[in-house]
């Protein structure tokens, strides 16, 4: 059977579908709780959580699931330079976005010591709750933290965009490595060298790492369908991870002008900017994109970027404005065609078994 490996039975999920994590507040509970039910494992990206919301969080994925599902941290929660603003410095960062906030009529944020969460306090949290799977970007958790996951039998997933930071994890001891290329939406989550150095395509990452490491290996990046799943499977992932076809439907916690440009022609070019948070990411490209690569002050170290496009990003929400919102999508977003979670994953699952069916009566 296609769907039974070491991938699965490590994860304890039926199918190696990993629905990706999504930061800024785009996950949801019932997104998570649909796609662990139906059998394959529901991710919620955790970072802009406090400790506490994340303690919740959990308890109230549990309420809702007896199946597993994965809680997804940065382990890196800043660049250098991106804490400890001084009222100076926000005085000064806020004149450069002044003309943004002007244009699309929203107010800066004021002024705070503390403007983004610790990712030292989150994972104790995390560890307090003992979700099933625990998921990271950015970093490697401590040994410590490695080793609390091993007594609480929680099960690790690092993510890797080049071989070298795929065996760096697996000296580690983390448990699965999610090999991610840079058609994936989203942030690139380099943490050995710069993201701009690190852009390799997932079908060309897959094999590179499947071949040097001894755990399983799923694979993320401009999967949309089952012909993706079928691909990354040829080449010896496990599973595979997809984010942008299930931030598409309309369980995920995106906005309604994000669905609609996911699902259209926008979509068929992407970009990769740090103009909303101070890290690389994969936007559809729009006005505040080029004004900040345009820009000689901008953007801004992470996550003071995020902060003060933070009012940007909502209040385009708010006003249906293309022009300002963060816009995520991955290259294979023009694939897309399904609007509920349920039926992407069923058409998944249904072309795999008839594929698997063709391929014992050939």
């Amino acid at each position: 059977m296609w769907q039974v490996n070491a991938l699965t039975q490590k994860l304890g999920i039926h199918y190696p579908i990993i629905q990706g994590p999504f930061g800024g507040g785009l996950s949801t509970i019932e997104l998570a709780t649909i796609i662990s039910n139906a059998g394959g494992l529901g991710s919620y990206g955790a970072h802009i959580l406090s400790p506490d919301n994340i303690r919740l969080l959990v308890q109230d994925i549990q309420s809702r699931t007896s199946k597993p599902f994965a809680v997804n941290l940065w382990v890196s929660d800043h660049d250098t330079g991106g804490l400890g603003m001084m009222r100076e410095a926000f005085d000064t960062y806020v004149s450069y976005f002044q003309p943004y906030y002007e244009e699309l009529d929203v107010d800066p944020p004021s002024f705070s010591e503390q403007y983004t969460e610790y990712y030292e306090e989150q994972v104790q949290a995390l560890l307090d709750v003992a979700p099933p799977v625990f998921s990271f970007v950015y970093g490697i958790p401590s040994a410590d933290i490695l080793e609390a996951c091993r007594r609480k039998n929680i099960t690790t997933i690092g993510a890797a965009t080049t071989l070298d930071e795929a065996l760096a994890l697996e000296n580690a001891g983390i448990d699965i490595i999610l090999a991610t290329g840079f058609e994936a939406g989203g942030h690139r989550v380099s943490f050995l060298d710069e993201p701009e150095n690190s852009l390799f395509g997932t079908f060309a990452l897959i094999p590179q790492i499947v071949d040097r490491v001894n755990v399983p290996v799923i694979a993320a990046g401009g999967i949309a369908d089952a012909r993706g799943v079928k691909a990354a499977l040829a080449l010896g992932a496990q599973g595979v991870q997809m984010g942008t076809a299930f931030l598409a439907c309309d369980e995920s916690g995106t906005s309604d002008l994000h669905r609609d440009v996911l699902l259209s022609d926008a979509s068929n070019k992407t970009v990769l900017s740090r103009a909303f948070t101070g890290r690389l990411a994969r936007f559809v490209p729009n006005h505040f994109i080029r004004e900040v690569e345009n820009s000689p002050n901008l953007p801004l170290p992470f996550p003071i970027q995020n902060f003060f496009s933070s009012p940007l990003k909502k209040g385009a929400s708010i006003a249906n404005n293309k022009a300002f919102a963060s816009l995520y999508a991955g290259q294979g977003a023009p694939m897309l065609k399904h609007h509920k979670a349920i039926n992407l994953f069923r058409s998944i699952i249904d072309e795999m078994r008839t594929n698997q069916l063709t391929n014992q009566h050939n």
